[in-house]
């Protein structure tokens, strides 16, 4: 019998779009549902009942919460195609060392880009900067933060690569300037098959982006 994968996400997150990528880069099969967040659907109530975030992949009826759970439960599931872990285990700590700061360091700026204004909008986007400078300094001349293959860590970064225009139109700055290496290895990433199907359209997230600025941003 089949496996029988769902998914539960919400189409401009940063979180849903790492299980989809993750996904389609082992070639699953996948049923997409998608969640009205200020209405939440009965089976992610069900599904995720502590956190009731998206995303969920619910496997043969069982669900795995949190977006980078959700990557690494992928990763072994269907362990025969596309690691996204290293073999070595001081190398897999190191992934997860960098997949903590992304989302320890890099999501609280990365929302204040949108959410805040004046100076707190200019702390922002000098905490966003050093964030993404010490994260292009792990990646060096290295085409993938795992080396020559695309990994755990590109997949954490992903979301946030999808919002670069996003974040420099509504907060008037330059990534590529300040993390050129950074920059380049985002548009190779984004160039991937499995990434292409899973982001949504640039102009579709800076809509989406602007109108939650306004309900910020009076």
């Amino acid at each position: 019998m089949a496996d029988e994968v769902i998914l539960l996400d919400f189409w401009p997150s940063v979180f849903g779009i790492r299980a989809r990528i993750a996904l389609r880069e082992k070639g699953v099969e996948f049923e997409y549902r998608e969640e009205n967040l200020r209405d939440k659907s009965p089976l992610l109530l069900q599904m995720n009942p502590v956190h009731k975030k998206i995303p969920v992949l619910i496997h043969n009826g069982k669900p795995v919460c949190e977006s980078m759970n959700v990557v690494q439960y992928i990763d072994e599931v269907w362990s025969d195609r596309n690691p996204f872990l290293p073999s070595g285990p001081y190398q897999r700590s190191q992934a997860r060392f960098w997949v903590d700061f992304i989302d320890t360091k890099l999501l609280k700026p990365a929302d204040n880009l949108w959410q805040t204004k004046g100076e707190e909008q200019e702390i922002a986007k000098k905490e966003y900067i050093e964030a993404l400078k010490i994260l292009e300094t792990e990646l060096g001349d290295k085409p993938y933060f795992g080396g020559d293959t695309f990994g755990f860590v590109d997949i954490a970064m992903i979301g946030y690569y999808s919002w670069f225009e996003a974040s420099e139109k509504l907060a008037n700055f330059s990534i590529e300037p300040e993390c050129p290496i950074l920059m380049a290895a985002a548009k190779r990433c984004l160039q991937r098959e499995s990434v292409v199907k899973s982001l949504p359209d640039s102009e579709k997230i800076l809509a989406f982006a602007f109108k939650i600025r306004k309900i910020y941003c009076v």
